[in-house]
């Protein structure tokens, strides 16, 4: 966790940039990084008053300054939604350890998962750096590092199925597409079940 003087270096500024908003959002992908990899978040020591500490990540978000940043996990997922690694940590950082309160209404109205339903299993990019994490680690690698999507790496692991867009307007194209994007028994069997429907 580092020292705490040193640590809230990187909560003022992430809590700054927040502030200000505009241009200076741009700076708070990189400033979330450090904070949740060094977990400056857990304990600092403000200009005026006494140490800070926080068990929870949702608690350091959502307290306001001095003791926290003052804003929504929301608010910050958006700002760093377009980088994946950021993304990744702060999703680590939100699912934190089991065990403890995961009933009380605090919990539910603060903690991102407990009142998911467990059998969903959604298209975000939270959801899909969570599974690659636990299941696929050298897809989810291949993510942090830029050379898939996270969408692509769940189609590669099996986890969801290929899809494709098709232009509605130009039967010729349509066509064109099932065979680019098709095997050929796929294609044959479209071409039964078109013939069917008539």
């Amino acid at each position: 966790m580092g020292d705490p003087k040193a640590n809230n270096v990187w909560v003022e500024a992430l809590g700054s940039a927040l502030l200000r908003g505009g241009a200076a959002l741009e700076n708070v992908p990189g400033l979330l990084k450090r904070i949740l990899r060094e977990e400056a978040w857990r304990e600092f020591q403000p200009k005026i008053g006494p140490v800070v500490r926080h068990e929870r990540f949702a608690d350091f978000v959502t307290t306001p300054p001095v003791q926290g940043l003052g804003a929504s996990v929301e608010l910050v997922r958006r700002i760093v939604a377009d980088d994946v690694e950021a993304l990744d940590l702060l999703d680590r950082a939100l699912q934190g350890k089991h065990g403890g309160d995961r009933k009380s209404d605090r919990i539910k109205r603060d903690n991102v998962t407990v009142d998911r339903d467990p059998n969903q299993r959604g298209s975000s990019a939270d959801y899909a750096l969570r599974r690659l994490r636990k299941d696929a680690p050298e897809l989810h690698a291949e993510v942090l590092a830029g050379k898939l999507s996270a969408h692509a790496a769940m189609v590669k692991a099996g986890f969801r199925p290929r899809t494709f867009t098709v232009r509605a307007d130009n039967p010729e194209r349509i066509a064109a597409t099932l065979r680019r994007q098709l095997d050929p028994d796929t294609l044959t069997t479209v071409v039964r079940l078109l013939q069917e429907g008539e």
